[in-house]
């Protein structure tokens, strides 16, 4: 990962500082597997630059952004750079304290504290990625305050105050427009380093294809790249919703068609068939064949 960053042309002396960061904090045997080993690569210097300064200083980040931005990619990127362990929370309508923190549970027959994903993190200096935070009710990310910000401890209610671990960092993600969310407050938000994700490039998602799937034909990848982006462009310009803005779609609907799906058959699968609506899959459907011939096959887009 640390070469990945030096052919990106990531600073060398960020890059030492990381390499640093690891040897400083050993990760724990127990919790090895939970260092992650990214299949894919976000691939966007400035965006490294920035995060990787902000987890060094200490601070905790929040990457905003739209659909299709990468910023889960980007995430688990970083656990694997900085080489923690990575806990993931995804925010929903049950998701509350004890959730986050732990809760009391009956073992052997007393009573005993069972470690939430938020605790344990704390404990070994994990990386935690706070999955849609706009989501979150308010009384789950209230017990996250103290642990945010400068005092770095959490109270476990019946038990003990802990302190964390000096490599424990919070990695939140947030989608704009997304049903079911709401704005952060400014008590929140003040607690992040905040970067903007921007919407990615043609060169980047070529590179992304490409390191996916290393039998594409640098043609075929562009193509696919070339859709994606014009379905983005439609999004912008609310000609169709983002339902069919997705990205996992694309790498999955290719890896449909290294299998041996019809193209186009395998990017309704993936991408075309995420939205419902009959008008908008025809406009989808448009946009693709606008740019993919309908005798493309199998041995078009793949060396082997």
């Amino acid at each position: 990962m640390l070469e990945k960053l030096s052919e990106l042309g990531i600073r060398q002396e960020l890059i030492d500082e990381i390499a640093e960061f690891r040897k400083n904090y050993p990760v724990e045997e127990a919790y090895a597997s939970r260092v992650p080993l990214p299949k894919q690569f976000y691939y966007g210097k400035e965006v490294w630059e920035q995060a990787a300064t902000a987890l060094l200083c200490g601070e905790n980040i929040l990457l905003v952004g739209h659909k299709a931005t990468g910023k889960n990619i980007f995430a688990e990127n970083l656990a694997g750079v900085f080489g923690r362990p990575r806990w993931d929370v995804s925010f929903h309508v049950n998701m509350d304290a004890a959730s986050l923190i732990g809760m009391d549970t009956f073992r052997n027959g007393e009573v005993t504290f069972r470690p939430g994903p938020v605790y344990t993190a704390a404990r070994t200096g994990g990386f935690t990625v706070l999955d849609e935070i706009n989501m979150a009710k308010s009384e789950a990310m209230a017990v996250l305050h103290a642990t945010l910000d400068f005092r770095k401890t959490i109270d476990v209610p019946g038990y003990e105050r802990i302190q964390l671990h000096p490599a424990t960092r919070f990695i939140a993600t947030m989608n704009y427009g997304y049903s079911g969310t709401k704005e952060l407050n400014e008590a929140l938000v003040s607690r992040f380093a905040v970067i903007q994700m921007p919407m990615i490039s043609l060169e980047s998602l070529v590179k992304l294809i490409c390191n996916q799937y290393p039998d594409i034909r640098k043609e075929a990848s562009e193509e696919l790249a070339v859709v994606f982006l014009d379905l983005q462009k439609k999004c912008e310009n609310a000609e169709i919703s983002s339902k069919a803005l997705d990205l996992r779609g694309l790498l999955g609907s290719i890896g449909l068609m290294e299998k041996g799906l019809d193209i186009y058959t395998a990017l309704d699968m993936g991408i075309t068939n995420k939205s419902f609506d009959p008008y908008e899959q025809t406009l989808i459907r448009d946009t693709i064949r606008a740019r993919i011939s309908r005798k493309t096959e199998k041995k078009d887009i793949f060396t082997d």
